[in-house]
């Protein structure tokens, strides 16, 4: 019985440990006695004239050489190398045709500019670009189940559950999914259909759309820095972060709205717009400075919390905007200064606190994990699976 849990815990330092250290002890587990017993049970003792002294041939010997290097140079199969080939170059090439279906110019018939007719109609250009996702999506999903490249899997796994959530969209343009995870396009139903449903579907002026979602997993997963590069796009982001965490709690704050007062000292009722109005350009500045840097980042803790951050802005872009604050299409902020001058400021305050206060929870995790433990990001999902508190709507009328 002891002999059995001496061999069972063998096995399990061979197969779990890691590291020049943990070789080095792993080396003098499998020079000690424990080893050749258990060399010797599995082997057996009848090993020629070519056994050692203690009963352990050169057989044994050379197993042991065996096991050290498979472990110091892992082996990948010419599948899983055409696979993580296949990912990369699919992942490419999704990318583009995702943007041209996000193109407008899909969606409109394409004249000869000498005859004047029609040489392509809007929907021929939008099975054409259906029918190539289609394609490159399946091969992206199936290569993704044999790569080992998991900080793009992860990505495309995220891809494949906007999908599942669009289901129902996609089967009214013709594209069901099949078992497997892969697309099946339905050209006849495709054709029959409105253009402007599958426009809709792929918007990017919708930051929510699916064509948006895809498009922004598909950006994560296809990056391609090296460490340095990585490395200062992150601590670009955490700068960013630090100030939109600061930026938003002082626009929540008491003290940014107290009543300027007149010459003998006395509070008037007057805000010191100008004061606001800085901190607020420079939440904005900072909020941008955030998403440019971070979107090229290859932490998965600050791809997460951005996520959130962006999807919340989304939400309350309505509320935003009221106080001269805008939307892009790539999801950056714009900041009217005139419209926020003439903004009831005690209604700015309120907002932020809900808002600001929501967000100030994402970005102070995304300074976090691009300054002080992006090694323990990587058991964040892409999808940013986890608890936040305060990522509800801000509901009150303004």
């Amino acid at each position: 019985m002891a002999m059995n849990q001496g061999y069972s815990g063998l096995f399990q330092s061979l197969s779990s440990s890691s590291g020049s250290t943990n070789f080095l002890a792993d080396y003098a587990s499998l020079k000690s006695g424990s080893y050749g017993r258990l060399m010797k049970a599995y082997y057996g003792t009848g090993q020629s004239s070519s056994s050692t002294a203690n009963g352990v041939g050169t057989r044994t010997s050379n197993v042991l050489d065996q096991i050290l290097e498979e472990r110091k140079n892992p082996k990948v199969s010419e599948d899983v190398k055409e696979a993580n080939a296949n990912l990369t170059t699919g992942i490419s090439n999704m990318k583009k045709t995702v943007a041209t279906l996000q193109n407008d110019a899909t969606y409109t018939a394409t004249q000869n500019s000498q005859t004047g007719q029609v040489s392509q109609s809007a929907v021929d250009k939008t099975v054409s670009a259906m029918k190539d996702y289609v394609s490159q999506y399946n091969e992206v999903v199936n290569a993704s189940k044999k790569s080992t490249m998991t900080n793009k899997t992860g990505y495309i796994a995220n891809v494949m559950k906007a999908t599942a959530a669009n289901a129902d969209k996609l089967k009214e343009i013709g594209v069901t999914i099949n078992g497997d995870g892969t697309l099946q396009l339905n050209e006849k139903k495709l054709r029959e259909t409105d253009v402007t449903k599958v426009q809709d579907l792929f918007s990017s002026k919708d930051l929510m759309s699916y064509g948006s979602t895809v498009a922004s997993r598909l950006n994560f997963a296809g990056i391609g820095l090296d460490a340095t590069d990585s490395a200062d796009k992150d601590n670009q982001a955490g700068s960013g972060a630090a100030g939109v965490k600061a930026d938003s709690e002082t626009l929540a704050s008491d003290k940014l709205y107290e009543k300027v007062k007149d010459k003998d000292g006395k509070e008037t009722d007057k805000y010191d717009i100008d004061k606001i109005l800085s901190t607020a350009k420079s939440f904005v500045s900072n909020y941008n400075q955030m998403f440019i840097a971070g979107q090229s980042s290859t932490n998965s803790g600050v791809l997460a919390n951005l996520a959130q951050i962006r999807e919340k802005t989304e939400q309350n872009k309505d509320a935003l905007k009221q106080f001269g604050f805008d939307l892009d299409e790539k999801g950056r902020l714009k900041l009217d200064e005139d419209k926020f001058k003439n903004s009831d400021m005690s209604q700015v305050q309120k907002f932020f606190k809900d808002y600001g206060s929501s967000i100030a929870t994402n970005a102070s995790l995304v300074d976090y994990y691009t300054t002080t433990n992006a090694n323990t990001a990587s058991g964040y999902t892409a999808g940013g699976a986890y608890s936040v508190q305060g990522s509800s709507r801000f509901a009150d009328s303004i």
